[in-house]
């Protein structure tokens, strides 16, 4: 039986995790899998990565069967090779396709593969995996080759680390750990019973964001946050001193401090338990949070939003707040979280930097179609960021940089740490390196280089705690020494 040969067409500039999904969709469509990747010549301008470059990172890939370059438009390719079914991204579904008539004449299909996201793709991006240290660094070499930057640049930029003042404002959230043995399963239902050896308890939410940007060299950080009337309450200020940053914190008797409880079995976690309110705080609250960041506006250089979508942070005093940091010549970031809760990151007008999962991205954009650069610029149309990167878990990050002239320039980082201790906060510690990075002169590319690095030293460890600036300027000088 003959076999059914499937095709697809593309630049693979930067190889990032939708191009992953997208060709194994590809192949699960037929029998063999072939890749035609266009030449620099056919790509009219020279890209960051040379056609070699390129054909082999594909080449590598376990789902494809064959790679070669081309000099071929699609429709050329298509005539000449005659596939059963030729596959391109959802994003093409609604234009015009000049292969599709081809296709049709000779009796095959044009099928278009969908945005989809829930299953793991690292597994298919290469065909062997090496163990060996957490931190693998060997995709740091050509990232840093083809942005042109060097550990002494880097090492420059850290040294501006201590002229940033910076202000945080978000929900202080207190992580419980309880770490226990897994007994077995119960007999009356099929629930995992675990006996608790110790709890330890960590503050995170935007008190690790405030704590990174401190324990990294930041001059002075300051914290406003709102709190319940709890015991809850009591251990956050009790232990918030330990992150040598001020805080402006808030009562609100109508709500508890966010609590969150892990149980944990060996590395794993078995159950999340929230103990939250969601509802929006008072209309008296947030003038008194305003009118307190208002008479300190002028003690800061950039502004991070933290938000956690429990109520904290009402649209109305976000866009007061931005109006009053963009009146005073204050730089913004932000992160808005959706997991348990929802939340919606594009309601973040105009930031300096924007850090969503590629969840949020999809729940902001209610699209589950798209691929990853399509999603980017339609984010960024909706709510222009300057930098836009989609962290993308145990994948890595994705980068997104809207340029004036309507284009864009996309690159890709995968996740340095490969083997995370805890993937908690990673999201929070990147936010934080890579916004006092650019408010330290970096380059976004810089930036986001100096964040991946700081988020593997993160997960690196069980809970949130702080990372030290000496921890990542060691990591990030141990990642030129082994490229």
């Amino acid at each position: 039986m003959k076999k059914k040969i499937v095709l697809v067409q593309g630049n693979f500039d930067i190889l990032h995790p939708g191009h992953i999904r997208l060709l194994r969709f590809a192949k699960e469509c037929g029998d063999k899998l072939i890749v035609a990747v266009n030449s620099d010549k056919s790509m009219g301008s020279k890209s960051r990565v040379n056609e070699q470059h390129r054909l082999e990172m594909v080449q590598s890939l376990e789902c494809v069967n064959e790679a070669f370059l081309s000099d071929l438009t699609p429709a050329e390719t298509v005539k000449s090779l005659k596939p059963h079914i030729v596959v391109k991204g959802k994003e093409f579904e609604s234009r015009h396709n000049p292969e599709h008539a081809l296709v049709e004449m000779y009796g095959g299909k044009l099928i278009f593969g969908s945005g989809e996201f829930e299953s793991n793709s690292e597994q298919y991006i290469t065909r062997t995996i090496s163990h060996g240290h957490n931190f693998d660094y060997k995709k740091c070499q050509s990232y840093a080759t083809r942005h042109q930057f060097d550990y002494q640049s880097i090492n420059t930029i850290f040294s501006q680390f201590s002229e940033n003042r910076v202000a945080v404002i978000g929900e202080i959230i207190v992580d419980e750990y309880i770490q226990g043995t897994a007994v077995g399963l119960s007999q009356e239902d099929p629930t995992i019973v675990m006996t608790p050896d110790r709890a330890d308890t960590f503050l995170g939410g935007a008190a690790i964001t405030a704590g990174h940007i401190k324990g990294l060299g930041a001059n002075q950080v300051t914290l406003f946050s709102v709190l319940g009337k709890d015991d809850k309450a009591d251990y956050v200020k009790n232990h918030i001193n330990a992150y040598n940053i001020d805080t402006i914190l808030f009562d609100d008797g109508s709500r508890p401090t966010p609590l969150k409880s892990r149980y944990r079995a060996g590395n794993k976690t078995l159950l999340r338990v929230n103990q939250v309110r969601q509802h929006k705080i008072s209309k008296e609250i947030q003038t008194d949070l305003y009118m307190q960041l208002e008479s300190s506006i002028h003690n800061f250089d950039l502004l991070v939003f933290s938000d956690f979508n429990y109520g904290l942070l009402p649209q109305t005093l976000v866009d007061k707040v931005i109006a009053l940091c963009n009146e005073n010549n204050i730089r913004v970031v932000a992160d808005s979280q959706t997991s348990s809760q929802v939340g919606d990151i594009a309601r973040y007008k105009d930031m300096m930097l924007i850090t969503p999962t590629e969840k949020e991205v999809r729940v902001a954009l209610n699209n589950v179609d798209d691929g990853l650069p399509i999603l980017a610029q339609k984010l960024c149309e909706k709510a222009n960021p300057t930098s836009l990167v989609i962290t993308l878990a145990g994948e890595g990050i994705f980068i997104h940089l809207p340029t004036k002239d309507g284009q864009w320039e996309n690159d890709m980082l995968p996740a340095i740490n490969r083997n995370a201790v805890d993937p908690a906060g990673a999201g929070d510690c990147f936010l934080a390196a890579s916004s006092l990075a650019l408010c330290s002169g970096a380059t976004p590319w810089q930036a986001f280089y100096i964040a991946s690095i700081a988020a593997a030293c993160q997960v690196d460890t069980l809970g949130n705690q702080p990372l030290s600036f000496n921890t990542l300027q060691q990591r990030v000088l141990e990642s030129f020494k082994n490229i």
